[in-house]
């Protein structure tokens, strides 16, 4: 236990650790809370609780993004502050209706956090639903409740305006400029420690450059995206970054991670074979950087027969980030680096049908309707935080679900309990002008924020700040009660064992589960596309088809990569055989990403057309299609597939053809990789 507890504290520093942009970010959020809290208190606007977290749910990934976000967000709120009117006026505030109503609206959200690109919105549209909906459980006349969920509206709308003017004037400049110094500076972290064990370098000069690569794989994914999203947003040129740079940064994180693993364990070498494996990763991280191409088998040359270590690891990542396509030709097409936001189609293709959707949404709606009956049987108003924690705790998997009420009463307890009433105790009786509160309030939104900008613990930070204000603000007076976040603590709890009752014991998903129904939807894209490429006559149409196509792949490897964090949440379940199968997952995903781009790339351009025609091309894609649908059923049922060897896949012809050969050869080597996998991956849990 004393181990285990010193691993998380570790990982809990490693955590707050400075990384690339955290304290930018951090200090435009302490700014816009500061603006957004003047303005309210000058103005007198109710619910500043709720208008200052609404700041950290505003996009930063650029200043069009944040107006984006911010705009729709707003349309948001004003869309369901009238439904939540015509549902009370419909039905003269029946409490049967307004009991309907939470459960109809909570399902609809929990069916558009799945199957759109609007994640954010729909999880908003039901917070603020249920919000709003509980002003009319109580006696107050129908126009004073009216105005007040019309202050809501002007509260939030102040703090958007806040968090948008902020983002435009200090937000990032030269995107694509930072994500490819990002990308440089992790190869660079990569090369230098990997030369080291090359070198046979003592200890003392190894611990430092292990410890920079620990760092950064701390950063993860999510810094390295958000400039991505800039550059799609605004349509920016993408200067030198490589084709499909979207998946390649989930690939460059996984490399971190792998790496960072590697070194901890290993901080000295002394074993000649390792030595010239580092050497050769080294070299190849260094070339990465100018995306210079080696061949994927001269890793598999490096590598011995059968063994499987976190070296191996590190091989299979670089694997699949070299059998990504280069440059076309010498000729960069701009739209294969990042596809334009205009591109990406608000549902998600086939989502809205799926069972696991459906399902989701059922089990989300059930905790909220068991919750608000709860609240209105003991007749206790305070406790109705419990029917927003299912709404915000929501997600789709029960490794997932326990972190998010893990941290979620973490931050309660931290922000509502600790700061909200040691500040309501301590602090309040002795503020008595808005300069000491603007000091208190910008100090737990720094705190906060710099919490919110880690990776693995980043939704404690949200919840500081949520829990805080909700103890903090309860009107323009200092709050004299502790009995609000009492309340509101046990509000959490009540939620936290509700949803445990329905996602963990009543209707479990595990998130091992859901992680191969992810990889088996990414096959079934790659399946649809590959159809795609052989009826599709028309250009244009095919490449409208096959950029939401790509657009999903990309998210959802992404996905799979952050369930993947998950999977040491599942409790009562043998954790170590689910961190192995979500390992083997997240590999057969970053090899299926490969086989999808090299035909994406190829076929996305005008002069290729040949490829679309030439009838042995079709043949193996029909063939390929098959397969992946065959291997996509293996995966969700952990079933055997037929295989499919080369030869049957592509003859002979075709593969040393002078036009079609490199293309084919890569097309088929890749789909062997990934039968690999998935047999492999379908004996385990």
């Amino acid at each position: 236990m004393a181990t285990s507890l010193a691993t998380w504290v570790d990982r809990f520093w490693q955590d707050l650790q400075p990384t690339p942009g955290r304290l930018n970010s951090s200090l435009r959020i302490v700014l816009a809370t500061v603006l957004a809290l003047i303005l309210m208190m000058v103005l007198r606007m109710p619910f500043a609780s709720l208008g200052l977290y609404f700041i950290f749910l505003v996009g930063r990934d650029s200043p069009s993004v944040s107006f984006r976000s911010g705009f729709f967000s707003l349309v948001a709120l004003v869309f369901t502050a009238g439904t939540v009117l015509a549902v009370v006026s419909l039905t003269d505030n029946n409490p049967m209706a307004r009991l309907l109503s939470v459960s109809i609206v909570v399902f609809l959200a929990g069916m558009l956090m799945l199957s759109t690109n609007i994640t954010v919105l729909a999880s908003t549209w039901g917070f603020i639903y249920c919000t709003l909906i509980a002003f009319w459980e109580t006696h107050a006349p129908a126009g004073y409740l009216v105005k007040q969920s019309l202050y809501i509206i002007g509260t939030v709308s102040i703090a958007v305006l806040c968090s948008i003017a902020v983002e435009y004037t200090l937000g990032a400049r030269a995107p694509a400029a930072d994500l490819q110094q990002q990308r440089r500076i992790r190869y660079e972290a990569l090369g230098r420690m990997f030369s080291l064990y090359a070198q046979g370098a003592p200890r003392e000069q190894i611990v430092p450059a292990v410890i920079a690569v620990s760092r950064l794989a701390v950063a993860g994914q999510n810094g390295m995206l958000q400039l991505y999203n800039m550059i799609v947003d605004r349509k920016l040129d993408p200067g030198v970054l490589p084709i499909g740079t979207r998946v390649r940064i989930t690939m460059l994180a996984q490399l971190m991670d792998v790496s960072a693993a590697f070194g901890t364990q290993n901080l000295s070498s002394s074993d000649p074979a390792l030595q010239r494996r580092c050497a050769h990763i080294a070299d190849l991280c260094r070339d990465l950087i100018h995306d210079i191409r080696a061949k994927p088998k001269d890793l598999e040359e490096q590598r011995p027969a059968g063994s499987s270590t976190l070296l191996d690891h590190v091989d299979e990542t670089l694997h699949a980030i070299l059998s990504m396509p280069a440059e076309i030709a010498g000729m960069k097409n701009k739209e294969l680096v990042a596809l334009p936001s205009s591109k990406v189609p608000i549902f998600i293709p086939g989502a809205l049908a799926r069972k696991e959707t459906v399902a989701f949404a059922l089990k989300l709606s059930l905790c909220a309707t068991i919750c608000y009956i709860i609240v209105r049987a003991v007749d206790w108003p305070g406790i109705s935080t419990s029917v927003i924690t299912v709404v915000i705790a929501g997600l789709s998997t029960s490794g997932a679900i326990k972190q998010k009420l893990i941290f979620r009463l973490v931050g309660a307890i931290i922000g509502g309990l600790i700061l909200g009433m040691g500040a309501t105790i301590y602090l309040f009786p002795y503020m008595d002008t808005i300069s000491s509160l603007v000091l208190l309030i910008a100090a737990i939104s720094m705190l906060a924020a710099w919490w919110a900008g880690g990776r693995q613990f980043n939704y404690v930070g949200l919840q500081i700040a949520f829990s805080f204000y909700l103890v903090a603000f309860e009107g323009f007076s200092a709050p004299i009660e502790l009995a609000p976040a009492r309340d509101r603590l046990m509000g959490i709890l009540l939620a936290l064992v509700v949803m445990a009752f329905v996602f963990d014991q009543l209707w479990p998903v595990r998130t091992v589960t859901a992680m191969r129904g992810s990889l088996a939807a990414m096959m079934r894209s790659a399946a649809e596309y590959l159809r795609l490429a052989n009826t599709v006559t028309n250009l244009a149409e095919l490449r409208r088809h096959a950029d939401a196509i790509r657009d999903h792949v990309g998210k959802t490897v992404g996905n799979i990569r952050t369930m993947g964090e998950t999977v040491e949440y599942e409790f009562g379940v043998d954790v170590k055989q689910h961190l192995l199968s979500s390992e083997m997952i997240l590999n057969a995903s970053l090899t299926l990403v490969a086989f999808f781009w090299n035909q994406f790339a190829v076929l996305h351009r005008e002069e290729d057309r040949e490829f679309l025609t030439q009838p042995e091309l079709i043949a193996l894609r029909y063939r390929m299609a098959e397969g992946m649908d065959s291997m996509a059923n293996a995966t969700v049922n952990k079933t055997e597939f037929p295989m499919i060897d080369r030869d049957t896949l592509a003859h002979s012809p075709l593969l040393t053809h002078p036009l079609y050969g490199e293309f084919a050869r890569n097309a088929v080597d890749r789909f062997l990789e990934l039968e690999q996998v998935v047999t492999r991956l379908r004996m385990l849990a």
